[in-house]
């Protein structure tokens, strides 16, 4: 059974920080597909970063530079480091994974439930 499980959303102000994690359990980060996607009210999930298996990330354009997606393979782990946040990256974050290579794109597999971020 695989479960992805994300934590460390919550509300902060603008410019300030906040890094997420998804705990993914019956499935391998060292050899998955993984990113991260955002859901914000009225509007359409949109890919935020990815990560392929050697560790390569790949950013959607408004949060290169601010946003760090990582995974810790032994405490098989996906993280995503996010600074100098703007009221526009209120949304619910979701981490998602697979076997097959996705992207930014929202066909993976398997997701967490999502967590809230709130910049004010």
């Amino acid at each position: 059974h695989v479960q992805l499980v994300e934590s460390g959303g919550g509300s902060v102000q603008a410019g300030g920080s906040l890094r997420l994690s998804c705990d993914v359990s019956g499935y391998s980060v060292q050899t998955a597909y993984m990113a991260w996607f955002r859901q914000a009210p009225g509007k359409m999930r949109e890919g935020v970063a990815s990560i392929d298996r050697a560790g390569y990330p790949t950013y959607t354009h408004s949060v290169k530079d601010r946003f760090t997606i990582s995974k810790d393979n032994a405490k098989n782990t996906l993280y995503l480091q996010m600074n100098s946040l703007e009221p526009e990256d209120t949304a619910v974050y979701y981490c998602a994974a697979d076997q097959f290579a996705f992207g930014l794109s929202p066909q993976y597999k398997y997701w967490g439930q999502g967590t809230q971020v709130t910049v004010s």
